[in-house]
């Protein structure tokens, strides 16, 4: 670890190099934490009840940009809801018509049908504000109920899935505690919604966000076998044979066989922390929660906490004793609330360092003048950021922040990369290297590329997120299944990927009203788009 010149005393570089002990994982670390993902996998895959729920969600087939249509997608997750009409234009590209509503804190905490008679409300009111010409040219009588228009769900909160369009809610999360909601079926609840009012509209999929973020990977990109969400929280969703999915028993897919999506909730990996890398700090984080003891995983690697794990390790830093080790021992009204730190900071403190994003500039001077200066910049995030006072600020307590923020992140990346490894070996396409190196003879799509889909603002925005990521992947898996490994951004999972699993549960309703078995097929799939359109926006890669 390389210190800068201006640290004096031996009380501050020991309590440096013990927080580069604690936060620093080697591959020993990430083998074992990998070695637990693939047991707790295969626990969650043979039983309900598991923390790491191994959800099936009865999408059975994956597109691969071919395929046509129009669908809409109702997107709830957070502080908005999101209304898009989605068409899919068969070559990799779509076409994107959205409307955002606000979300109050009475409608979250009230009683749910208020919430849901919302959500039909303003799906209603997107219809009707600026209707599209093409809904009923593509829905048939026969195919779907007094030919409503089609819709998936994008609900990012805990449910079991039973069905493709059918769902009980598990708990609420993201400050969402709506009555009468938990154990009830979702879509039942929203198509109620819609009967209510006489709307005609059928909620045909209920879609979780990383679900959505495999699917709409591998409709722009030509296939996906994994989705992960590295943002403000963590999922991450993979085809799965359905024979694997032993909990299913006897429920008429297994019969079917072939392929499922699983939804795997890893945030909840490890519950117990007998494999991760527990400090003090992220004890103090656990412990303060709104959920002690769970979503262990997530609170390691994903933006909500990381800015409260650096707050926890400066305020340590500003209260030591007998002296402080930054600011003089001065903190401000941000820094000595909960969350005051935000996981922005951090990453803006790592931009200003390496010169990204509006920091970015012709370095000039000697090494000495230009390290400065990147001290300097740091200095003016924390000051405007952290509402600190400038002269509480030295260039070694930037310097400080600036190492506290880089262990952090590159501890979240690193682990990050043992999920995206045990998918990748449970799947047959990569084998641990723990024991050296190995010969991928024999493997899953040996020599092909491996579609992965990313979405959120870590991995996009963070400086060297996704490079860390994939280093922590090559130390795992070996460098030729690391280099196929495709790593894509996944845009608009919660929109385009629902509007991908409509289509899907489209076509499983055809089946059932012929009584035929449905096997997902992309040249099968060709609903007639409509031939005048009228889009605000539009999307396409």
């Amino acid at each position: 670890m390389s210190h800068t010149t201006a640290f004096h005393g031996s009380a501050k570089e020991d309590i440096l190099k013990s927080l580069y002990n604690q936060f620093t994982i080697d591959d020993q670390c990430l083998f074992k934490i990998t070695k637990t993902f693939l047991s707790e996998i295969s626990d969650g895959l043979s039983s309900y009840g598991r923390p790491m729920a191994m959800i099936p969600t009865f999408v059975k087939g994956v597109p691969d940009g071919s395929e046509t249509g129009t669908f809409l997608a109702l997107d709830l997750g957070g502080t908005n809801l999101r209304v898009c009409e989605v068409t899919l234009l068969g070559d990799k590209t779509f076409s994107l018509r959205q409307q955002k509503y606000k979300v109050s804190e009475a409608l979250k905490t009230g009683e749910v049908t208020t919430l849901f008679d919302y959500l039909a409300d303003s799906v209603d009111a997107f219809l009707t504000d600026s209707p599209s010409q093409g809904h009923d040219s593509h829905i048939s009588r026969a195919d779907q109920d007094s030919s409503c228009v089609p819709l998936a769900l994008t609900f990012s909160f805990p449910v079991e899935q039973s069905a493709l369009d059918s769902g009980v809610l598990l708990t609420w999360t993201k400050g969402f505690s709506a009555k009468n909601a938990v154990g009830k079926d979702i879509v039942k609840l929203l198509q109620d919604a819609f009967d209510r009012k006489h709307i005609h509209v059928k909620c045909v999929a209920l879609v979780n966000d990383t679900v959505g973020a495999l699917l709409s990977r591998a409709y722009t990109s030509g296939g996906c076998i994994l989705g992960a969400i590295f943002g403000t929280g963590t999922n991450g969703a993979y085809v799965e044979e359905v024979s694997k999915i032993t909990k299913l028993g006897q429920n008429p897919t297994v019969a079917a066989g072939g392929e499922m999506i699983v939804n795997t909730e890893w945030g909840a990996f490890n519950n117990s922390r007998s494999a991760l890398p527990t400090t003090p700090y992220d004890n103090k984080l656990d412990r303060e929660s709104i959920n002690p003891r769970f979503q262990a995983f997530e609170k390691f690697i994903s933006g909500m906490y990381l800015g409260e794990i650096a707050r926890n390790v400066i305020l340590s830093l500003i209260d030591a004793a007998p002296k402080p080790l930054l600011f003089g021992g001065r903190s401000s009204a941000l820094l000595n609330k909960q969350w005051g730190l935000d996981t922005a900071v951090l990453s803006e403190v790592e931009d200003a360092w390496e010169g990204l994003g509006r920091f970015s500039s012709p370095e000039q001077g000697s090494p000495e003048a230009q390290k400065e200066e990147r001290l300097r910049r740091i200095q003016g995030v924390l000051v405007h950021r952290l509402e600190l006072s400038p002269p509480d600020i030295t260039l070694v307590d930037a310097d400080i922040v600036r190492q506290v923020c880089n262990l952090i992140a590159s501890r979240a990346a690193r682990m990050s990369g043992t999920a995206v490894a045990a998918i990748l070996v449970h799947t047959g396409r990569a084998r641990l290297w723990d024991h050296g190196e190995q010969s991928s003879a024999g493997l899953k799509d040996e020599g092909k590329r491996i579609g992965v889909g990313v979405d959120g603002s870590l991995v996009e925005f963070y400086p060297h997120f996704q490079t860390k990521l994939r280093a922590s992947l090559r130390a795992l898996v070996g460098p030729e299944v690391e280099s196929r490994v495709d790593l894509g951004m996944a845009k608009d999972g919660s929109g385009v990927g629902a509007a991908l699993c409509a289509l899907i549960a489209h076509k499983q309703i055809q089946a059932n009203h012929t009584n035929g078995t449905y096997t997902y097929d992309s040249k099968d799939i060709k609903i007639t788009p409509p031939t005048e359109t009228d889009y605000t926006s539009s999307l396409s890669w």
